[in-house]
């Protein structure tokens, strides 16, 4: 099993749950599950994204569970969920239906928010049964369905063959992260954040990016090379928001756009501006925000439609 991360402090500090589970996914791969709030709140589903785990979620967690019920789960060989040799996006759907049928009530709906490969975890499970009976609305954070490589800007070069294959060189690199110095702290605010991040958030997605075993993000890395979820996509036909960072070289905004156009019922796009990959721990309030709004319209009916493109 994997291991849990230094405490961060302060608004990154991750908070401890009201209960914890064990989902198991259809191969037999097991998933540590946390639930945070009254078990009788209205249900909020959080997906992280590649090399992080549930503690990514610790603001949106914080600030939700008051009134939420908030489930948060980590992805097979990430934070407390043992690896599995099945690295697919088949298996990361398994997943999710698995959290999803371990938490919640037989036709109960909830809030599914996915962080890049959370939100990939989305499209994969668009189509399935178990998704289908308990999704109210999406929102998809920093994320995309395909051509990640060659749309990353992760390598300052001009789009093209060189540039693609040295990206690929570099997200798949097998090299160990080591300890979280000064240096790998600017390596990876360069590649994944905005300039104007926070130090105490840096600091937080640096321990919690580097407590990712190598071999996990290799492995997953050569299936975020490869993906082809597009046809989840037209799958994905409840209301879905799609949120994204203007500085964002992982996943950049032309995901996003694309994500807009192909989505069945999509509710708009919001362009953070400076904002990079790491949307829920660069912009909490928005994030946060937007999952509210989603929760009020689709599950409780409480709060009118507020998500504008662009807002």
């Amino acid at each position: 099993m994997s291991r849990r991360l230094p405490a961060a402090t302060g608004p990154c500090a991750p908070p401890e749950p009201a209960r914890a589970l064990t989902a198991v996914s259809a191969d037999g791969a097991r998933l540590h599950v946390e639930v945070h709030g009254p078990e009788d709140a209205p249900a909020v589903v959080l997906a992280h994204g590649w090399t992080c785990s549930t503690a990514f979620w610790a603001a949106q967690i914080r600030e939700l569970a008051a009134g939420h019920r908030v489930i948060a789960y980590d992805q097979r060989g990430h934070g407390r969920s043992p690896a599995s040799p099945v690295c697919t996006t088949e298996a990361l759907a398994d997943d999710l239906e698995a959290v999803l049928a371990a938490t919640l009530a037989p036709g109960e709906k909830a809030v599914i928010a996915g962080h890049s490969m959370g939100g990939m975890t989305v499209m994969a499970a668009a189509g399935r049964p178990g998704f289908r009976e308990h999704a109210a609305a999406v929102l998809l954070c920093s994320t995309g369905s395909s051509r990640l490589v060659a749309e990353s800007r992760v390598v300052p070069l001009r789009a093209g063959r060189v540039r693609t294959w040295l990206t690929g060189r570099v997200l798949g690199s097998r090299a160990p992260l080591g300890p979280v110095t000064p240096v790998a702290k600017s390596v990876l605010k360069y590649a994944t954040m905005g300039a104007g991040s926070a130090p105490d958030r840096v600091e937080a997605c640096a321990r919690i990016v580097h407590a990712c075993p190598r071999a996990v993000r290799h492995a997953w890395s050569k299936v975020l090379a490869s993906l082809d979820l597009d046809h989840g996509v037209r799958a994905l036909t409840v209301p879905t928001a799609v949120l994204c960072g203007t500085s964002d070289r992982l996943t950049p905004p032309v995901h996003a756009r694309a994500l807009a156009a192909a989505l069945p019922h999509c509710l708009g796009v919001t362009e953070l501006t400076g904002v990079g990959h790491m949307t829920p721990m660069e912009a909490p309030e928005t994030v946060t925000g937007r999952i509210r709004e989603l929760v009020g319209t689709y599950v409780t009916g409480a709060a009118p439609v507020r998500i504008k493109e662009g807002a």
